[in-house]
């Protein structure tokens, strides 16, 4: 990931006002910043599972992805498993193995992509 054109700046999350995603079941709660990046855009965000959250696709996109609080479930589409506890990461580049999220106690996340 290559950073360019934006400033120093902070960001205080609780002033983001959050956007509610459905899942297959649950629903996710994004704080959300975007960054133009000289033409390769960066999202942050500071995401809030519910308890039982599923993600209704599979996601290709690359991401960095730091758990918070709770516990997150990711699946791969080749059916490997990887679960995040508190204090752990993945991280995981465009298009490199579709995965999908769940959580059965809620998970909070600090992702940028």
């Amino acid at each position: 990931m290559k950073i360019s054109n934006i400033p120093f700046g902070t960001s205080d999350w609780a002033q983001i006002a959050p956007t509610t995603h459905k899942g297959d079941a649950g629903e996710a709660l994004w704080r959300t910043q975007e960054f133009a990046n000289g033409g390769n855009p960066i999202r942050v965000r500071l995401v809030e599972y519910t308890p039982g959250y599923v993600a209704d696709h599979w996601c290709s996109k690359g991401h960095v992805l730091f758990c918070l609080d709770g516990e997150l479930e990711t699946t791969l589409q080749d059916g490997r498993v990887f679960v995040l506890k508190p204090g752990m990461s993945y991280q995981v580049a465009d298009g490199a193995e579709p995965h999908r999220s769940a959580t059965k106690i809620g998970a909070r996340l600090f992702i940028v992509d």
